[in-house]
């Protein structure tokens, strides 16, 4: 089994020059937790999560006005809040060791990369997709003998 069996390939990017405003937006309107960020080459500089963005949203209960809260959305550079260099993958790579990764390095997504250019995504949510096709075809064997 090989990454690009399970991974996403119309993965959407988000520029390394955007602002926090930019990910909360997108992560909003597509329901996407992980977004790789890519510079102008097309090169995985980054991936930022949800997770990533609710530690640098302020509090609305620290007493800051509404001007203010989009004010550090609006100027809060991504590079800021992302992960920079992420542990990535490439698609040729084997399904064991892209899991060993999230199991060892406790990540959530892994950029999959061909050619030094993102041509997918692959998630924990792959993953368990991926479980549970392995625990239907077992218990289909065991109910088969």
């Amino acid at each position: 089994m090989h990454v690009r069996e399970y991974m996403t390939s119309s993965v959407m990017s988000l520029n390394d020059e955007g602002r926090l405003l930019d990910a909360a937006l997108f992560m909003r309107r597509t329901g996407k937790r992980h977004i790789p960020v890519v510079n102008k080459a097309d090169k995985v500089v980054g991936i930022i999560s949800d997770r990533d963005v609710s530690r640098l949203a302020p509090s609305m209960l620290g007493g800051i006005t509404p001007d203010e809260y989009n004010r550090i959305f609006e100027t809060t550079p991504l590079s800021m809040a992302m992960t920079k260099d992420p542990i990535s993958v490439g698609p040729d790579d084997l399904i064991r060791e892209a899991v060993l990764i999230f199991y060892t390095k406790k990540v959530g997504a892994l950029p999959v990369v061909e050619n030094g250019k993102l041509v997918g995504i692959l998630t924990v949510t792959d993953m368990l997709g991926l479980l549970n096709e392995l625990l239907n075809d077992s218990q289909s064997k065991a109910e088969a003998v």
